[in-house]
């Protein structure tokens, strides 16, 4: 799957982030066979409801043409908007760590600082 906003930062950036109350967090999509989505890293600092409103208006603009299943798919839709999404951070800090590459900085220059 894809992830966003973790342009830059590196695996010790992201371990402080979480820490500090930061997590990933995904909206499935309704109308999917799949189910799945864009996950999301949300800063401490951010609000999760900017993501949130977005994926709301997108499985109402998708299940409007499923009339007799337009109420399930819009409530859960809602319930995801209520809770903040389904909660990755787990399954992504493993993922990255089994592809974090080693960082080996160079002794020689730090010496000197």
């Amino acid at each position: 799957m894809k992830t966003e906003n973790i342009e830059g930062l590196t695996l010790f950036e992201i371990n402080l982030l979480i820490q500090q109350g930061a997590k990933f967090v995904m909206f499935p999509n309704m109308m999917t066979k799949f189910k799945s989505s864009t996950i999301y890293f949300v800063r401490p600092e951010e609000k999760i409801l900017k993501y949130a409103v977005k994926h709301f208006f997108k499985n109402v603009a998708n299940c409007w043409h499923t009339i007799p299943f337009r109420p399930l798919y819009l409530s859960k839709s809602l319930f995801y908007l209520a809770i903040g999404g389904q909660n990755y951070t787990h399954a992504v800090l493993a993922d990255l760590k089994t592809i974090n590459p080693v960082y080996n900085p160079n002794l020689y220059c730090l010496q000197y600082v």
